[in-house]
């Protein structure tokens, strides 16, 4: 199944400062740790706490926090269905990077090793 030009759209213009706070309860209902969730993301962008806080103040969209983001060159190695797309199909490049935050926090709640999350 590829995404029709409004679903990658719509991804492109949500912020995070509206998704980031799902992530958290998500983990956290899990008994996983915001702390966990932050390494997740840190480690998908290389954004640290204090520039994700920057991100959500200045409420910035899902196209602009991968344009800033430095990609981890082992995200290739996030696979799967996740929200009803198999990330590997997916041909557009923001969406496949949303896909990939998707499926990282989902394997961090569903209790994944963090090892494992990380590709390591």
């Amino acid at each position: 199944m590829t995404t029709t030009p409004e679903h990658d759209q719509r991804i492109a213009k949500l912020t995070f400062a509206s998704v980031y706070p799902h992530y958290i309860t998500k983990v956290e209902s899990k008994g996983r740790s915001k702390e966990e969730l932050l390494q997740v993301i840190e480690w998908l962008t290389g954004f640290n706490e204090a520039y994700l806080d920057e991100l959500i103040q200045e409420k910035a969209t899902f196209e602009t926090f991968f344009q800033r983001a430095t990609l981890n060159p082992n995200a290739s190695l996030i696979k799967g269905v996740i929200c009803g797309y198999r990330i590997e199909d997916i041909v557009t490049p923001l969406t496949k990077q949303t896909r990939y935050m998707d499926k990282l926090v989902d394997e961090l709640a569903k209790g994944r090793k963090m090892e494992k999350i990380l590709r390591a």
